[in-house]
């Protein structure tokens, strides 16, 4: 889930080959260890093989620390963009509208069972899966237990966090019973089509094609697992996500914008949508930012749902529009739509 880091870093990163470690020389390891042993019963022997030959992930700590990156070098002059121009460049191309078409049309039947079941619509689960893996062509290169023990015992300033995450890993895959190692995900240790942390697998992730395994690799658990996960943090079926809206002006600085502030629109002066818009409660203000101008939207309940899957207001814009262009593109091939 977490993929956008990666896009202010990309020209950043080293490219160093990894190196093997020995992490069970390190006390945090040890202790580690012994948490995992006597809490959840794992094999000491066992942990300590696995913690003592880790291929040190770079570019997963290049994130974090800036010692690991190198100085992006001077290349050809870039046009001038707006953050939401570049974001949309990368995420709403149409080849990427063309393949979400035929990966709806191909998963038609699993898509309208998650309709069915959790009242998301197909277009928003297929978004995501767009945005995150561009369909399960991209889950990630990296060696999940490689890059999450890096993470978890060099020092910076997440390190707490991707301790908590390697326990859940390790405990997921003892629960799945999936070899540590044979698992691969992002620079950050997300995994699968829909880029699920390890904590939100034992929450989260279904086992939709009753196959007694729970594989966000496998397209049928991945769309329900984003259809049960956007149902638990408040998912509406039919309600609205977003509405452009019109402001005087080129560029908006009236009241706070993003997902943690919201109003009530009577409080929002001069600020009107550009076509009919039914929706009863409070809104968010989404301020996209172009080359010469700001675009601004409301952003209801179903908008802020989609920022608890990532936590930006570009994301959830990025999943809002690719599932409108996702929708028009179906009907327009297939005629009759999913649900």
């Amino acid at each position: 889930m977490r993929i956008f880091i990666l896009f202010s870093l990309l020209f950043f990163l080293l490219v160093t080959p990894c190196f093997s470690k020995d992490y069970t020389q390190k006390r945090e390891v040890k202790v580690f260890i012994d948490r995992m042993v006597k809490k959840y019963g794992f094999n000491r022997s066992y942990l300590e093989r696995l913690f003592g030959n880790v291929d040190f992930q770079r570019e997963a700590l290049a994130i974090y620390v800036p010692s690991y990156r190198e100085k992006a070098k001077p290349g050809k002059s870039v046009k001038k963009q707006g953050s939401w121009d570049r974001y949309e460049e990368i995420f709403l191309k149409e080849t990427k509208v063309q393949k979400g078409v035929e990966y709806l049309h191909q998963h038609r039947k699993t898509f309208q069972k998650a309709y069915k079941e959790f009242g998301v619509e197909p277009e928003f689960i297929a978004a995501i899966i767009g945005v995150e893996s561009h369909y399960g062509v991209n889950t990630g290169k990296y060696p999940t237990f490689d890059t999450l023990t890096t993470l978890a015992f060099e020092p910076h300033r997440r390190q707490k966090f991707y301790r908590s995450e390697l326990q859940e890993f390790l405990l997921m895959t003892r629960r799945e019973k999936v070899n540590p190692r044979h698992v691969k995900g992002s620079y950050a240790g997300a995994i699968g089509l829909g880029q699920f942390m390890p904590s939100n697998y034992k929450t989260f992730v279904v086992d939709f094609n009753s196959d007694g395994k729970k594989r966000m690799h496998h397209p049928a658990d991945a769309i329900g697992s984003i259809a049960y996960y956007l149902k638990r943090h408040g998912w509406k079926k039919g309600k609205p996500v977003a509405m452009r809206v019109s402001y005087p002006g080129k560029r908006y600085n009236g009241k706070k914008t993003g997902f943690r502030h919201r109003y009530d629109r009577k409080s929002l002066k001069e600020i009107y949508p550009k076509s009919k818009f039914n929706y009863k409660g409070k809104v968010h203000l989404i301020k996209l930012q172009r080359f010469k101008f700001d675009e601004l939207w409301y952003g209801t309940k179903n908008f802020y749902v989609i920022t608890r899957y990532n936590h930006s207001d570009y994301y959830a814009m990025a999943v809002y529009q690719l599932a409108q262009r996702l929708k028009e593109g179906y009907k327009s091939k297939y005629t009759k739509y999913l649900r």
